[in-house]
């Protein structure tokens, strides 16, 4: 009866290892629905992973006229384009991780608040809410 014990043990990491799944399948399914919701009423949506550290976060981002919004089931926050000294566009984070997009970097009172989201979603964000210097006049705008 000792193959009993490893039948289990087995069992149980296929087990585990399926539940992991099902919850990552689940959140991108949730996030999707997030970023059909935000984009009735957004001038952009798109799905984008939120980088704390290494940790990347699924969310929704959106564009309002006045606020950028990074939502997903566990997460809803958003920040005021007035509130945003910086915007940059990168083809790698801030700890210079490559990635295979684009890292949309917005900076606000110190803190840098980077998404990577798709070349094509890239471009679009780009286009919508241009590159913004500290040093820049007048305020941060969506296009």
């Amino acid at each position: 009866m000792p193959w009993l014990g490893a039948i289990t043990a087995v069992g149980l990491v296929l087990l585990v290892g399926l539940v992991v799944l099902l919850l990552r399948i689940r959140t991108r399914d949730l996030v999707d629905e997030y970023v059909k919701r935000r984009g009735a009423s957004s001038r952009l949506s798109t799905r984008a992973d939120y980088v704390e550290g290494m940790e990347r976060i699924p969310v929704a981002l959106a564009l309002t006229a006045d606020t950028i919004y990074y939502e997903n089931p566990d997460l809803q926050a958003s920040i005021d384009l007035a509130r945003i000294d910086e915007i940059e566009y990168d083809d790698e984070t801030a700890t210079g991780q490559n990635v295979d997009g684009k890292v949309v970097r917005v900076r606000s009172h110190g803190h840098a608040f980077e998404f990577v989201v798709d070349v094509e979603s890239g471009r679009r964000w780009e286009a919508a809410l241009p590159t913004h210097h500290v040093d820049d006049t007048g305020k941060v705008r969506a296009s």
